[in-house]
């Protein structure tokens, strides 16, 4: 686990350079950015997000270029608290194909590159990667001696079956007051070919409004974030 250091004095980094530095190197796909006016679109709600609900503990699963663990992880710098955990196994869809991954460009590799990565945003040591699937991930959550998940980020394997495994899977480890990010709601071709099934779990999830309470932002891409109602432990139909 990452040994933090402690801040002193009260930051804000989402200042004209570091946007800058996101939109060029972070390189947001489908998160109603606009680089002309330097404008991060989502991330933009993910650092307030962060900000906001001061999470201890926030999971990314899949990222390309790093975007929502940069704006995330900024949000939790400037809190002076909080912990990151990236899980992404660093498929490229050259190497690994469609089935694997769309997006993926095996940017995470190089544990020293990944760090030299994060590093342009002052964010290296706030960051934790595993480099492996969400499945071995979640497997042995419990001997990763992690703290429980206050903020979840999912944006891996976009099929049904994989949105519906990451989003489970996080459940175990969540509690009442919790949060959860689904990203590419809004990808009506893929959904449509059964390609992505992001937006078919969300309408299940709207259906248990027992468990949970969502809203969509059904802009570029699309992101959903969901409200956890209840402690668990939850199972889908149940």
């Amino acid at each position: 686990m990452l040994t933090l250091p402690k801040q002193k004095t009260a930051t804000f980094s989402l200042d004209v350079p570091m946007l800058e530095t996101i939109l060029q190197h972070a390189k947001p796909l489908g998160h109603h950015e606009d680089r002309a006016n330097l404008n991060i679109g989502f991330g933009f709600l993910y650092y307030g997000l962060a900000r906001t609900l001061r999470p201890a503990h926030v999971v990314v699963i899949g990222s390309g270029f790093g975007f929502s663990v940069v704006t995330l992880a900024l949000g939790l710098n400037d809190n002076g608290a909080g912990l990151l955990t990236f899980v992404d196994p660093s498929y490229s869809l050259l190497k690994n194909g469609p089935l694997h991954t769309v997006g993926g460009t095996s940017q995470w590799d190089e544990p020293s590159k990944v760090r030299a990565h994060f590093a342009r945003f002052g964010v290296e040591d706030r960051v934790a990667h595993y480099k492996m699937t969400s499945g071995e991930f979640f497997g042995a959550y419990d001997l990763r001696d992690l703290p429980p998940i206050d903020l979840a980020f999912i944006d891996g394997n976009h099929s049904y079956d994989d949105v519906r495994h990451d989003f489970v899977a996080a459940m175990r480890h969540m509690r009442k007051g919790s949060y959860i990010l689904l990203h590419d709601t809004n990808i009506y071709v893929r959904e449509f070919v059964g390609h992505a099934g992001v937006k078919k779990w969300l309408r299940e999830i709207q259906r248990e409004s027992e468990w949970f309470e969502a809203v969509d932002f059904p802009f570029a891409s699309g992101v959903a974030l969901v409200r956890v109602l209840r402690d668990g432990p939850w199972q889908p139909g149940t």
